[in-house]
């Protein structure tokens, strides 16, 4: 290249960069763009904590902290001076590995059951492998309750303490809002159901009402996010996947008892996809056109390929790269799906889950779980919640991470030594 010719390169390039930063500045002229291309601003991130404190939790190999966000004040931080890097990835892994070995060991015994009712196994047969998974369950109900405690320990008290939530909340009242946002192999831990259950009130579950957020801005966005579209296009209806059979996966009896659910709560709202009607297209193509949606069928959680994770419909996987490659104008999905963390125990740098899909795309408030759940636990659940929230025929969506808060509860209240059963269940959203 010739002199003269660099010249008009180089002449082209501060042309073209002066450019740019005019049309940045106009952008930034316009109504809502004033941080276009910026980082938020911290003054704008704490009005994601309007409605209770945020609690980010970080996890390093130099220390871990918790940053406690409000609205209106500075950004405060709680050592937690008991917690390290090699113990998060210790306890996670562990407690992956226990749910993995659970969910084999019950895998195993339905097949099993199946095969002793085909006459291809013997009655002692079937009963070795119930005696074998009852023992691995009961190591994994001892596994979950020692790792509940562990993070009340080194991570919650000492925030609750922070906050001067330091009591359980009166009966007949609704417990504060508090959201975590956890980080790195923290978001696949069970934050809102830690506690020594065994004392009363010496657990999260007993001093506030726990939600979830993937990130400051996240919630902020759904806070403010206006779920309206043209007229004609969004329906106040919902969209009901259900399958309590499916092709190669256990059946789910309990299923039939969710939609009947629905169809007394919402006679009039429910467009329904069942059995071969339940397809990858079909599922996406009411979900675009309805405000509300609930998902009653199996689940999978690709640790490894996080991504390729998703829901287990009639034709194939409705993967999170499904969700995520559309825009939803919606207010509430329900999860009611198992298997959402057995992947394997490979550690990402960050949890991508098909929860955490719907909210970043459109959905305000979503219910899910963390790992697979009891069936009829999860009926239990979804009838609780849904009994709550809907009033005169319409859904509440501001109403469902209280209404879970005290279906879990109850659920609790059954179950004490069974944390696997009511641990799961989480709320995302404002």
């Amino acid at each position: 290249m010739t002199e003269p010719d660099l010249s008009r390169q180089i002449d082209r390039r501060m042309r073209l960069a002066r450019e740019w930063d005019e049309l940045v500045e106009q952008v930034r002229a316009l109504d809502g763009f004033e941080d276009f291309l910026r980082p938020p601003r911290i003054e704008r991130l704490r009005d994601a904590a309007v409605g209770g404190p945020v609690v980010i939790v970080n996890v390093s190999r130099w220390r871990c902290d918790a940053l406690i966000v409000r609205a209106g004040t500075e950004v405060t931080s709680v050592e937690l001076s008991e917690l390290t890097l090699d113990a998060v990835t210790e306890r996670v892994n562990a407690y992956l590995t226990a749910l993995d070995d659970d969910q084999s060991a019950h895998v195993a015994m339905v097949d099993a059951a199946d095969e002793e009712l085909a006459g291809r196994l013997s009655r002692a047969e079937l009963l070795a492998a119930t005696q074998a998974y009852l023992r691995v369950n009961a190591a994994t109900e001892a596994h979950l309750t020692g790792l509940l405690a562990w993070m009340w320990d080194v991570i919650t008290e000492p925030v609750l303490t922070a906050l001067g939530l330091d009591e359980p909340t009166p009966d007949g009242q609704d417990p504060p809002r508090l959201w975590w946002c956890p980080t790195g192999a923290l978001t696949l831990l069970p934050l809102h159901a830690a506690g020594h259950h065994d004392r009363p009130g010496v657990s999260v579950i007993d001093r506030v009402v726990s939600s979830y957020t993937p990130t400051l801005r996240a919630l902020l966005e759904a806070r403010s996010r206006s779920t309206s579209a043209p007229a004609g296009e969004v329906r106040d209806s919902m969209a009901v996947v259900a399958l309590s059979e499916t092709p190669g996966q256990p059946a789910l009896p309990n299923v039939t008892r969710e939609v009947e659910l629905l169809q007394r709560l919402l006679p009039d709202r429910l467009e329904l996809l069942s059995g071969e009607d339940a397809t990858v297209a079909a599922v996406l193509e009411t979900m675009t056109a309805r405000r509300w949606a609930h998902f009653s069928c199996h689940g999978d959680q690709n640790l490894a390929m996080p991504s390729q994770g998703g829901l287990l419909l009639y034709d194939g996987l409705l993967s999170i790269t499904d969700i995520t490659a559309r825009q939803y104008h919606g207010d509430f999905a329900f999860l009611s799906a198992c298997k959402t963390a057995t992947g394997g125990v490979d550690l990402p740098d960050e949890a991508i889950t098909l929860a955490a899909a719907l909210h970043y795309t459109g959905y305000n408030h979503v219910v899910a779980t963390l790992w697979s759940v009891w069936d009829r636990g999860a009926a239990d659940v979804t009838e609780s919640v849904y009994e709550q929230i809907v009033q005169d025929g319409r859904v509440q969506p501001q109403r469902s991470a209280t209404a879970l808060h005290h279906a879990v509860v109850r659920l609790r209240r059954r179950n004490l030594d069974r944390p696997s059963v009511w641990t799961p269940f989480i709320h995302i959203g404002p």
